[in-house]
């Protein structure tokens, strides 16, 4: 069982620290994406499962062996990178079979695993030709597919998409989630800021900070119930609204008082202590719906209508200073700038954060 194991795993350049203890258990055949702002220490975390980092503190477990001081290309890893780094003057063919040749492979076993390869990556009829008359996509896939021939114990991706169009994203995230269907025994750790593919990519989404983990789970584990008001604001697009509340009464319900005086009672259970703190109220834009009933959550005045056709952006201005709160609603509304708009949202999707950012239903 080929599964990586990090332990206390630390960096520091100097005196400043940039990993702090981090703790990891991945699994064989996990598809795991690590995610976060830049700066977070996602790349640098990667480079260090490479090797192409030193490991400052803590011991890395690869297949149950210690691989600290293991040079990259004895730790059975592959790593395909933002660029796609193919030798211009070779075909795709010469390209991916480049590595096993420095390996000093028998030309029968290159062959099989250059086809094989071609094969899932629908690479085939391409296999004569020169990078420049490929498209952006596909000479990403000749890098992932020089990773395949590799045959390694984990694949390692970082950001392997940004410097793509929007289209081209989309087709070569389909033929990354293939790939990981075909190759289901392999472990594949992939880096990056965008949140569509992290959420239909991965079996399970690290969240990272400033050098630490701030929650690990599955994508909508990680929607639905976030540990963190970081992890609430980072997971989701548009982030999520937050407005200033304070707990008035607590227990198995727990009721809130929102800025500008409404109350909302949430299905998230306080303990009667919290009874009189400030918090902080959650909604994502998505779970807010227009209501011309009295029992509504807040109101305000649209500033800004987008309208996207599949849906429809509010920015609701006033409420919360120096920022809008921002409603998404599917297909086209009758509602312009200037109109003034209540909302209501299901009780079971509100959140709630004390004062030191925390979910309470995460305690």
């Amino acid at each position: 069982m080929t599964g990586l194991i990090l332990k206390d795993i630390r960096k520091s350049y100097g005196a400043v620290d940039v990993i702090h203890g981090i703790n990891l258990d991945i699994k064989q055949g996990e598809f795991i994406v690590f995610v976060g702002p830049s700066g977070c220490g996602k790349s640098t975390l990667l480079r260090m499962i490479a090797g192409l980092e030193e490991i400052t503190g803590g011991d890395m477990m690869i297949d149950g062996e210690k691989v600290n001081d293991v040079p990259p290309s004895k730790r059975g890893i592959a790593m395909v990178f933002q660029s796609y780094a193919l030798y211009p003057h070779m075909t795709v063919y010469d390209n991916m079979a480049f590595g096993m040749r420095i390996a000093k492979e028998s030309k029968e076993e290159i062959d099989r695993r250059v086809r094989a390869a071609a094969d899932i990556l629908q690479l085939t009829k391409y296999l004569d030709r020169l990078p420049k008359a490929l498209s952006g996509g596909q000479r990403q896939r000749v890098a992932i597919g020089r990773a395949i021939c590799r045959n390694p114990k984990v694949f390692l991706f970082d950001e392997p998409l940004s410097n793509l169009d929007a289209a081209l994203r989309v087709a070569t995230r389909i033929e990354i989630a293939r790939l990981s269907e075909q190759m289901a025994d392999t472990t594949m750790i992939y880096v990056t800021h965008d949140q569509v593919e992290a959420m239909t990519l991965a079996d399970r989404i690290v969240v990272l900070s400033q050098g630490h983990i701030e929650q690990v789970g599955p994508p909508l584990e990680l929607y639905e119930r976030p540990a963190n008001l970081f992890v609430a604001r980072f997971i989701g697009s548009p982030a999520m609204n937050v407005i200033p509340a304070k707990i008035t009464a607590a227990g198995p319900s727990t009721t809130v008082e929102l800025v500008g005086g409404r109350s909302s009672t949430l299905d998230i259970a306080t303990a009667a202590s919290e009874a009189g703190k400030s918090a902080t109220f959650g909604v994502r834009p998505e779970d807010l719906q227009i209501t011309t009933g009295d029992d509504f959550l807040f109101e305000g005045v649209v500033s800004i209508v987008e309208a996207l056709g599949e849906v429809t952006l509010l920015y609701i201005e006033g409420l919360v200073a120096g920022e809008p709160i921002i409603a998404k609603a599917p297909g086209i509304l009758g509602v312009k700038r200037g109109d003034k708009v209540h909302f209501t949202a299901d009780r079971a999707k509100l959140h709630l954060f004390d004062t030191g950012g925390v979910s309470y239903r995460a305690k």
